[in-house]
């Protein structure tokens, strides 16, 4: 089976290319390099030992797009492609809104002209807004915090529209909480291009002695110490989690959260990182960051139980793989 996946030499898309690769799908990526480089793409044909094609195009160009149904027979398709940070989306919501839209839409046109049968999107936590954790995916979704939720709220109610029209195609949503850690191999990891967006490559990089210290955003939540909640999740993890929508793919609209159900707070990621690497983290704390909320972790029983999708790795895991995959960059 020809597995289209876009974004997949991103941090979550590269990780999930290995994992197809090693379940025996063959692999065709679409990426536009604007977040992620054309250096991964030799990495995963290295850890692989596997012919990858790739193609790079911007998946909102739908003409561009189609070249690659007419060179393949695209089995399924897992949708990375997007723009992805919160505090970005509040000051660039246009962007956000244009392109994590547009990039479904001609996902979904194309899926359908082509008769590909199963789609796997994407989505993430923020979806639930500011919902009491833990989240459950028959939760009514209460609005969203920022543009970034919104685009992935709309995107899901786009293609759950889609299905209603071809009832047979197998859709599934995915609902990320917090992707951090990085491949055993050192080789892949979150290499974000500027300043990181996401606490663990900020943590790295200052680990590293690339960037001062760390800026927390708010100890004053109603949490045990003030700081921000989250649930993070291993990528490998999270990359097994999409084979395994893959495999145990239904007709119709069907909606899993792919997280831990633990929730950590930025405090004890930061001194769990500090304890197990043995590297001192400077950090200062700063005014809270505008659409984030104070808590989000799964409920993981739906995955678990129709995916039979349960996570392995655990934090000590996320912060060593990912100290080792910085430490690989710096040398």
């Amino acid at each position: 089976m020809a597995i289209l996946v876009t974004g997949g030499l991103g941090f979550i898309g590269s990780h999930t290319v290995i994992e197809l690769l090693s379940s025996g799908y063959e692999v065709v990526i679409a990426d536009n390099l604007s977040n992620s480089e054309i250096s991964v793409l030799d990495k995963l044909k290295k850890l692989s030992n596997k012919t990858i094609a790739f193609y790079e195009i911007d998946v909102t160009d739908k003409d561009k797009l189609e070249l690659i149904f007419l060179n393949h027979e695209i089995d399924g398709i897992i949708h990375f492609a997007g723009y992805k940070a919160v505090g970005e989306s509040v000051v660039n919501p246009l962007s956000y809104y244009y392109n994590n839209l547009m990039s479904t839409i001609s996902l979904a046109e194309l899926a359908s002209k082509y008769d590909v049968e199963s789609f796997v999107f994407s989505s993430s936590a923020t979806v639930y807004g500011d919902n009491v954790s833990p989240f459950k995916e028959d939760m009514p979704l209460l609005e969203r915090t920022n543009p970034y939720g919104e685009t992935k709220a709309m995107s899901e109610r786009i293609l759950s529209d889609y299905s209603k029209t071809e009832p047979t195609k197998k859709i599934t949503l995915l609902r990320y909480f917090n992707p951090i850690g990085a491949h055993e191999s050192g080789l892949i990891g979150e290499v974000p291009k500027g300043i990181p967006n996401n606490l663990m490559p900020y943590i790295t990089q200052v680990a590293s002695g690339k960037r001062e210290k760390l800026f927390i955003f708010g100890n004053d939540y109603d949490t045990p110490d003030g700081t921000g909640v989250r649930d993070y999740i291993h990528v490998v993890d999270l990359a097994r989690g999409h084979v395994a929508a893959l495999k145990k793919a239904k007709q119709g609209i069907n909606i899993y959260n792919l997280g831990t159900g633990i929730g950590v707070s930025v405090l004890e990621l930061i001194h769990t990182f500090i304890e197990v690497n043995q590297v001192d983290i400077p950090y200062e704390i700063v005014e809270r960051r505008p659409g984030d909320i104070a808590v989000s972790y799964a409920d993981t029983s739906k995955a678990e139980r129709e995916l039979g999708f349960k996570t392995v790795k655990t934090v000590e895991d996320m912060v060593r793989d990912a100290w080792r995959f910085e430490k690989n960059l710096i040398k």
